[in-house]
């Protein structure tokens, strides 16, 4: 149970998508080296960041390999690669959710690799078993709520967002966001179909307004007085407490609960890379998912995004040092796409659209 003093983050910037681009321009040293070792690499991502720029061109600089990047969201390219089939130019793909990463799994998108720098580096419950992915940047599933209208002891589990004291307050994204059907899918792994359909049957009878808007627009709702607790992850919450004046006043009418620390712990979830199964340069894929692993790949990766780096040693984005340390859901993230199907439709019967 904790309350969250104020301070933080940075507003994400979303790209237009497009054939492959070079990601950056490097210097003409840099490009000279790339062009002279004869390797490039396409990478397929969801992410739709800045400073992704200046974390493919420090790849470059570091290896001499070239990077040239599709952005699109994370159904878009699934759907790119299912036209493309087996001549599909992705040689890795970058998406965030454990769910997603499923996906392309499931489809056959994707290879396992072996990589011993990568399985000493990132904790076993944050990739796949076979390394089909690797989990590379982590984030929080938590409840923000407005502590003038609600006591944390109200919102300091999942379990409450179902009880009936809530009715009316509760303000949430689509169940098709694979956020919340990864947040049920370890619901369904731990307690089973029937549980989870009580309890997404039991928030839904205390929505406050119809599913609308991403994390953002659930905290300004809070803020707003329009319901008193959402489901968000947590770095929305940072990004808008370190945002422009009135987005920082937004922030702070409300505070964050990390949820079930006398439990399970916090949902956990990732963004992550795998190797695709049509990759022409394998290697020069892993040597990438490799850079990404290290402190100096977790600082890029995540000094905009505001997620926690995975590896060990590796320092925190400015702004997540106001968070506590908190219990995190042991759950195996592999497991997540697994039941996301029946979460779904759990979803669908519950009335959660």
């Amino acid at each position: 149970m904790f309350r969250i003093p104020l301070a933080c983050a940075a507003a994400a910037i979303l790209a237009a998508c497009g054939q492959p681009t070079p990601a950056a321009v490097p210097d003409a040293a840099t490009e000279a080296s790339a062009e002279a070792a004869g390797q490039s690499i396409n990478i397929y991502s969801a992410r739709h960041y800045d400073s992704d720029k200046a974390m493919y061109a420090r790849f470059t600089e570091v290896t001499g390999i070239k990077v040239n990047v599709r952005e699109a969201g994370a159904p878009e390219l699934l759907e790119t690669m299912k036209a493309e089939g087996a001549n599909s130019p992705a040689d890795l793909v970058i998406v965030s959710d454990a769910g997603a990463l499923y996906r392309f799994q499931k489809e056959g998108f994707t290879q396992a690799v072996r990589s011993e720098a990568l399985e000493a580096a990132i904790p076993a419950q944050l990739r796949e078993k076979d390394g089909h992915w690797f989990g590379l940047s982590k984030r929080a599933r938590v409840i923000v709520y407005d502590p003038q209208m609600l006591p944390i002891e109200e919102v300091d589990t999942y379990a409450d967002l179902a009880d009936e004291r809530l009715r009316g307050e509760i303000c949430v994204r689509s169940s098709t966001n694979v956020y919340n059907l990864s947040l049920l899918g370890e619901f369904i792994g731990r307690n089973g179909g029937e549980a989870a359909e009580q309890w997404a049957k039991g928030v839904t009878a205390n929505f406050a307004r119809p599913p609308e808007g991403g994390d953002t627009a659930q905290i300004e709702a809070v803020a707003a007085g329009q319901c008193a607790a959402a489901i968000v992850n947590h770095y929305y919450w940072v990004r808008l407490a370190q945002g422009t004046t009135e987005q920082r006043l937004k922030a702070a009418k409300t505070t964050i609960s990390f949820p079930d620390q006398d439990g399970n712990g916090t949902h956990i979830n990732i963004s992550g890379a795998a190797v695709t199964a049509s990759s022409k340069n394998p290697n020069a894929a892993v040597k990438f998912i490799e850079f990404l692993a290290t402190p100096e790949g977790q600082a890029l990766l995540t000094s905009e995004t505001k997620e926690f780096p995975v590896v060990a040693g590796a320092a925190l984005p400015e702004g997540l040092e106001v968070l506590p340390e908190f219990k995190q859901s042991d759950f195996p993230l592999d497991q997540l796409g697994v039941h996301q199907p029946e979460a779904q439709a759990i979803f669908d019967r519950a009335g959660w659209n």
